[in-house]
Formats: structure tokens, sequence, C-alpha cells
């Protein structure tokens, strides 16, 4: 009777053994993540990374923006142009090349890295004010405004693992340049041409603007303005292996 006991804890044990070295050897170069701080302006950012090779991995990621997030941006407000805040939605999509400093174990890309990305968005919104011209003439507007944004940059940052199957990605840093193109459409009356000089130097100071070197010209006839400056991106991402 002992004999056949200990003959069942023996195969037992084994069983249990080979199970945990086969989940060990296990390959685990698929990832997906959700990035957490998105969620706070109403940004539902999903990704994906497969990792290859001992250092390489590839990331790319997309998911809409919508208007009910918590951060909201004040509008326009000056003495003869002001805007109510301004909500906005849209779409955010990326691709990353990542370096893992250490070599992966069964293909699980976790430590620091380093790498290059390239960032899409666009923004949708309706810019709607008031406006009092020189002669004291008042104004209702109701613009249909669209913002494209197309980075490129450099990233440093670091996978910290929580298990088998879960991590935390801190992208630290992520320095790099932003193509800005900006688009007015005006939905209201026409409005005099003393305004788009004032629209122009309120978006020059407004405070999503004043640190951009953007030089503004809208008139009537023209509606669109693009400009080259620097960006920033970071991310804190939740992330699933398997």
């Amino acid at each position: 009777m002992k004999a056949k006991i200990l003959f069942f804890l023996l195969v037992t044990s084994s069983l249990v053994f080979s199970q945990e070295l086969e989940d060990n050897q296990k390959t685990r170069a698929n990832e997906v993540g959700l990035e957490v701080l998105g969620l706070i302006d109403g940004q539902a950012l999903i990704t994906y990374e497969r990792s290859f090779g001992k250092h390489w991995s590839g990331l790319i990621g997309a998911g809409p923006i919508a208007e009910e997030g918590l951060v909201n941006i004040s509008g326009i407000d000056r003495e003869q142009l002001k805007t109510g805040d301004i909500n906005y939605s849209g779409y955010k999509a990326l691709i990353e090349g990542r370096y893992y400093i250490n070599e992966f174990i069964n293909q699980r890309a976790i430590g620091f890295y380093v790498g290059l990305y390239a960032k899409f968005s666009g923004y949708n919104s309706d810019l709607v004010g008031t406006y009092i011209d020189s002669e004291g003439g008042n104004y209702n507007f109701l613009f249909e405004t669209e913002l494209n944004v197309r980075s490129l940059g450099l990233m440093v940052g670091y996978k910290l693992p929580l298990s088998k199957r879960f991590a935390i990605d801190f992208l630290i840093a992520g320095p790099g340049a932003g193509n800005y193109n900006l688009s007015f459409q005006n939905k209201s009356d026409p409005l005099p041409d003393e305004f788009f000089e004032d629209l122009n130097e309120a978006l020059e100071n407004f405070n999503i603007f004043d640190l951009i070197d953007g030089d503004f010209d809208f008139n009537r006839n023209k509606r669109k303005s693009a400009f080259d400056t620097v960006s920033f991106r970071y991310a804190v991402s939740l992330k699933f292996n398997f």
C-alpha cells in the first residue's frame, strides 16, 4: 500500500514538474496592451507588439478619441473674440520599432528599451463663439475645425513584468518633431476681414499654440495652415503576454 502511494506521488509530482517546465519553455512573443493615461482624455489606444530575434520588437496601435474625456481645453477669451470650451473627437495611430537591452527569455520582451516611433492623430471640433468688430457690430460664428498631426521621434522606456502574463510599460521619454495641419470651415454668416486678423492673433497666443511657432494667416479665402514644431510622447500601458 505504501509503495502504491509513493508511486502515485512520484507520478503526480513528475507531471506537475513537466507541466511547469513546458509552461516556462513556451514562446511568448505576442503582447496586447491598453494605454492607461489616454483613458483620462477619452482615448482608447489598443496596441499589439511582436518580438523577434533576441532584442527587437515591432508595435502597432490604434484607437478612437471621444469627446467625453475628463480633460477639457478652455476656449479663447479675449475682449472682442470669445469661444466656448473646446471638445474634440478623432483617432490616434502609431508604429514603433524597439530594441530591448536584455536578451529575450522565451521571446518575451521586458526591461529597458530604446526605439523609434511614428504617430498619426486626427482631431475634429466645433468652434462656437461671438465676435465684436471695431464698430461695435456683434457676430455669432460656428467653425468646423480639423487638426491632423504627424510625429516622428525617439523613445526610451521600461517594461516591468508583473507576472508571467501581465506587465506595465512605461514610455519614459519620446522627443520628436511634429507636422501640424489645421483647417477651418465657416458654417455661419460671412464675417468681416478684421475677424480673421483677430483670430490669427488669438490662435498664436492660445494656450495650446503659444509654445509653437505657428504662423497663422487665415482669411475668408485661406482656410488651412501648416507648420512644424517639436513634439513629445509619453505613455503608461497595461500589457498582456501570450
